[in-house]
């Protein structure tokens, strides 16, 4: 029965953390979309780039849309002051496949898709006297517009862009009122390096950093006052001659039976150590060591739960997770993140209806938790209300770095290497099946109307003239943030100087990962990244390869701890 409910329990966990880390992505919004489908070739090699078309209804501007360039055609200006103004007029016939009725002098062309092909289009325009064509969807998506395959005639001198669907239609009911309407047609770059790409890391390595001396803190404090009663309870063995058996569970409390001669079990020091042991439930009740199958099942369960989020994406289902994950972020905050603050009054309980005991903190910062979590909930579209869901984002991953345990270093490799197929195949791969990432959909929330899933910590951009948000996945956080915890909590139970040891090496190889995922970030124009990419290979690499050199591989691999002095022999050793 304990076996089975114990099974249950990793399982469950399992899953929680597969929902939390199924996102592991970092992303920043790309403004350059390749396209394999239709190759570039001489005089239609243009990358689809986004182009923002301001608008002015004489000398006032109003509404700014946003398009994508076409394959054919000279690039667009990059910066605003060098892009022209001109007039928009609309096309007669709409489709634009015959020379247009109006005289043109300069003006930009507004036209419908169909009917002929886009170079078609932008060559009619072009001979009429156009200076740029806009082309409407018949979407509210955009549309890559590229040449076709026996188009020999693609020497276009005029951009063309293409418009959604209520874009367009905004400009054409401007027009059709008799408005003077102007636009300008211009494609900022980015700048190499955004200030928010820096905060997100510093974010990142900052909640390791706390998630991981948290963790190797209370495994330390567990193991001090295991100490302290096996100490006590060998002293009265050598004593009285009882014997004494013992075992640690799976949430790390220590289990203690002693046996007299006469065979039977000694009350009065299980009575004894009832405190301590109701105590230790407390703080680590929730924790559980994960094992190779459990790793691995965490890539089945995860990929369940993605492909769940892809084909349900909508509005009422990001309104599901918003909803779990600021319970989840309450429930975090109260209960685990102001223990270490406030060490006492965390273990003062009292019992609460149908809670069962409760301390004293929960019930004091509970009600400013939920304030806290509903009023994001409710205003989480306000454009600061990212730092609200940035707070409780963190409090949940310290949370699961701190219950959930890698409890040797082949665990931590088995699960780390899923985690590293696993991003990579819903990133790339699944392109393949899928004709899209989706990993990156479900990360931007596409088809929900919606800034994306609530599980990622984001920052905006702050001097991105495009604006939107970078953000990274709780999994990249959370999975190699189970290794660096490990590799803490082997250092102290081990006495290692922080040289010496392996936590500080661990942290350096995660913090290079992830700085060259935004280097990479930036080198693909801000296209979505798997992180695991590159941080699994530098902090499962540099363990493996510091615990090779330094002889410790063997404890690392299959212990996860290094040897101790049982307590009885310390005290014969002191007898003597």
């Amino acid at each position: 029965m304990e076996i089975a409910t114990r099974r249950s329990r990793v399982v469950l966990e399992v899953a929680v953390l597969s929902l939390i880390c199924g996102v592991s992505l970092v992303f920043a919004g790309d403004i350059v979309h390749q396209d394999d489908i239709a190759p570039k070739r001489p005089g239609c090699d243009n990358n689809f780039v986004l182009v923002k078309v301001p608008t002015w209804i004489g000398d006032t501007e109003e509404e700014e849309f946003v398009g994508v360039g076409a394959r054919f055609g000279p690039t667009l200006e990059s910066k605003e002051k060098d892009a022209t103004k001109s007039r928009v007029t609309l096309s007669d016939p709409p489709d634009c496949c015959s020379t247009p009725k109006n005289k043109l002098t300069g003006e930009v062309i507004l036209v419908h898709r169909g009917n002929c092909s886009f170079t078609a289009k932008a060559h009619v325009a072009e001979a009429a006297g156009a200076s740029a064509i806009l082309i409407i969807n018949n979407q509210t998506q955009l549309f890559k517009m590229v040449c076709e395959a026996d188009e020999t005639d693609v020497d276009i001198g005029i951009p063309a862009v293409m418009l959604p669907q209520d874009a367009g239609a905004s400009l054409k009911e401007s027009l059709e009122n008799k408005l003077n309407i102007s636009v300008q047609l211009y494609s900022p770059r980015r700048p190499l390096v955004d200030v928010a790409e820096v905060f997100l890391w510093l974010m990142a390595v900052g909640t390791i950093l706390c998630a991981s001396y948290w963790s190797a803190w209370s495994a330390r404090e567990a193991a001090i006052e295991q100490d302290k009663i096996l100490k006590v309870l060998t002293f009265y063995h050598l004593r009285t001659n009882s014997q004494i058996f013992t075992r640690v569970d799976e949430t790390y409390n220590l289990i203690l039976i002693l046996i007299n001669n006469n065979n039977n079990v000694v009350e009065s020091w299980q009575d004894a150590s009832d405190e301590y042991l109701n105590t230790e439930s407390c703080r680590s009740s929730a924790v559980v060591d994960i094992n190779t199958t459990s790793a691995v099942l965490f890539v089945v369960i995860a990929s369940c739960f993605l492909v769940m989020l892809y084909k349900l994406m909508s509005y009422w289902f990001i309104e599901v997770l918003v909803v779990l994950f600021a319970i989840g972020g309450v429930e975090v905050v109260c209960k685990h993140v102001w223990w270490p603050c406030y060490h006492d009054s965390a273990e003062t309980f009292v019992k609460v209806p149908f809670l069962g005991g409760v301390s004293y903190l929960t019930l004091a910062v509970s009600p400013f938790c939920v304030v806290f979590a509903v009023v994001w909930a409710v205003y989480r579209r306000i454009s600061f209300a990212w730092i609200g869901q940035d707070i409780l984002g963190i409090a949940l991953i310290i949370t699961v770095i701190q219950i959930i345990r890698v409890p040797n270093l082949k665990v931590g490799t088995v699960l780390l290497c899923c985690a590293f197929m696993y991003d990579i195949f819903w990133v790339f791969v699944s392109k393949w099946w899928f004709h899209e990432s989706v990993m990156i959909m479900v990360a931007r929330g596409d088809k929900s109307g919606e800034d994306g899933i609530p599980m990622l910590l984001k920052i905006p951009r702050m001097f991105d003239p495009w604006g939107g948000y970078s953000i990274i996945g709780f999994g990249d956080i959370i999975l190699p943030g189970l290794l660096v915890a490990f590799s803490l909590r082997y250092d102290w139970l081990s006495n290692k100087s922080l040289r010496a040891g392996y936590f500080l090496w661990v942290m350096i190889a995660y913090g290079l990962g992830l700085l060259i995922t935004y280097i990479a970030l930036n080198l693909m124009d801000g296209h979505g990244q798997p992180a695991l990419l590159y941080i699994v290979p530098f902090t499962v690499g540099t363990l493996l390869t510091l615990g090779k050199y330094r002889g410790d591989l063997r404890h690392l691999w299959s212990k996860g701890e290094p040897d101790r002095l049982c307590p009885h022999v310390q005290l014969q050793h002191e007898e003597q």
